[in-house]
């Protein structure tokens, strides 16, 4: 009986240990994750700090982050939407937990961004101003967000690829106002100022390789795509972005 008792405390003891120390151990555990580029176990730790501490801002925009990327090239479209409704789901979560949380409002419109790019046109618009709307919030807070700023890029480049028909509904969703604001020269100088803020992020270069091949500066757009082939990986989703470059070069080298 003792023993059983002793047993029992140590194992309470142990738990409340685990509790005080855990929501920070899982999102430590999580950061080297994903500097490690181990998505989804950092999903996993975040996910673990939340079941000790809901509303975590930290750990809430993490997991946001993590569901998105290992989202974005699932082939399994099922699989792929229920990460992106995840990441929506911890974003808005994060940012109903600190409304002055810069990444919270980017990873609530990345995530939605995700979301849009995987429908058709039509459906795609009905995300569209929530899009702008979240990371216009980020960059208010944080100027030179470069996460924000890409989503500005290609929130413009997206409308500006619209065809008349989506064009058409855009206007109906946005208002003439906010729609009549998208334009190649935005998408340009927001993709260039996202570079600009994280040079390293290759996927900066990825995107902003794409508007120049769009508005036919080939040389440009061969420039930054050849950037992304030959930087060194460092985000979970790096060497998809250096196999899209490389597909993209091949095209416009055949197209010289």
């Amino acid at each position: 009986m003792r023993l059983v008792t002793f047993i029992l405390s140590g194992l309470l003891t142990a738990a409340r240990l685990a509790y005080s120390q855990s929501v920070g151990d899982h999102i430590a555990a999580g950061d080297r994750d994903h500097v490690a580029r181990n998505a989804q176990s950092a999903l996993a730790h975040y996910e673990a700090a939340l079941a000790l501490d809901s509303t975590n801002s930290d750990a809430l925009t993490k997991a946001a982050y993590e569901a998105v990327d290992l989202g974005e090239f699932t082939a399994n479209p099922e699989q792929r939407a229920s990460l992106f409704r995840s990441g929506e789901h911890y974003a808005r979560r994060a940012v109903a937990a600190n409304p002055r949380n810069a990444e919270a409002h980017f990873q609530l419109a990345a995530a939605l961004g995700r979301t849009a790019l995987a429908l058709g046109p039509r459906d795609r618009v009905k995300y569209a101003r929530e899009v702008r709307d979240e990371a216009l919030a980020a960059l208010a807070l944080e100027p030179h967000h470069s996460g924000a700023l890409h989503v500005m890029g290609m929130w413009n480049a997206e409308v500006m690829r619209l065809n008349a028909v989506a064009r058409m509904i855009a206007k109906r969703f946005l208002g003439g106002g906010v729609f009549d604001e998208a334009n190649w020269d935005n998408a340009q100088r927001f993709l260039e100022q996202a570079v600009a803020a994280d040079p390293g992020r290759i996927v900066h270069h990825l995107d902003l390789g794409q508007v120049y091949a769009d508005r036919h500066e080939p040389v440009k757009a061969i420039e930054q795509l050849e950037f992304v082939v030959r930087a060194p990986v460092s985000d979970y989703n790096d060497p998809n972005y250096k196999k899209a470059a490389d597909r993209r070069l091949r095209e416009l080298r055949e197209l010289r």
